[in-house]
């Protein structure tokens, strides 16, 4: 891969990673701000708590897509980037395109999912 796709994707998933972190602090702020544990009748605080439950598993999402953009922009500054940590082969450059955080080529991607599905893990 040469520097200019090097460079191409850390743009990539530097802007994504600063949108993500300015989503992940305004929605720290907006959950600290809806705890409102005084609602009166029992349907609005389950309401209230399903919302807040429904955020924070967004939030654990958006928490692991962080951890791996950050592995990825290591992985450029290292020079492994774009090599499938699986067969250490290049990975398509079409899949980059589509899945810029992704460390596996698509041929040891589905291997391994479906691993996971026969041993549930």
């Amino acid at each position: 891969m040469n520097k200019k796709d090097l460079d191409h994707f850390k743009n990539m998933l530097q802007d994504e990673l600063d949108v993500l972190l300015a989503k992940a602090g305004i929605a720290v702020v907006e959950l600290i701000g809806s705890v409102n544990t005084n609602e009166a009748d029992p349907l609005d605080r389950a309401t209230e708590e399903e919302a807040r439950n429904n955020q924070l598993r967004i939030r654990g999402r958006e928490s692991r897509l962080i951890a791996k953009i950050k592995k990825r922009l290591e992985a450029i500054d290292e020079g492994t980037y774009g090599i499938c940590e699986g067969c250490e082969e290049p990975i398509a450059m079409a899949r980059l395109n589509a899945r810029p955080v992704t460390s596996y080529c698509i041929d040891c991607k589905t291997k391994q999912e479906t691993l996971e599905r026969v041993t549930g893990s």
